[in-house]
């Protein structure tokens, strides 16, 4: 099993900036794919960006390509979404997933909520207009 945890969310003014942590208890973290998803109100859950296991190769959604990177820290056991030049349809609440240890980022699975078994509890990101 594994624990995983978001931080870091909050409410932000349109064009602002905010980091998310996700701190991940899982015991070979360092091969690991690691995923960010969000959910806005109403609508179904989205992919968001994907990260390998040495943080080498990332993936992005279109929606966020530019203005959002993810990053990690294998010492920490910890993922991180910085997110720039936030708009108001960024809100949404911001999950951390896991995939399946050993397991290679691809740019195929890694889009898909079934590519990962374990998921956060999810942390509020609210932006203002």
């Amino acid at each position: 099993q594994a624990q995983l945890v978001e931080s870091g969310g909050g409410l932000v003014q349109a064009g602002g900036s905010l980091r998310l942590s996700c701190a991940a208890s899982v015991v070979t973290f360092s091969r690991t794919v690691m995923g960010w998803f969000r959910q806005a109100p109403g609508k179904e859950r989205e992919f968001v960006a994907a990260i390998s296991w040495s943080g080498e190769s990332t993936y992005y959604a279109d929606s966020v390509k530019g203005r959002f990177t993810t990053f990690r820290d294998n010492v920490k056991n910890t993922v991180y979404l910085q997110m720039s030049s936030l708009k108001a349809e960024d809100t949404a609440v911001y999950y951390c997933a896991a995939a399946e240890t050993s397991k290679w980022l691809s740019r195929d699975w890694s889009r898909r909520q079934s590519g990962y078994v374990y998921w956060g509890q999810g942390t509020q990101v609210t932006v203002s207009s």
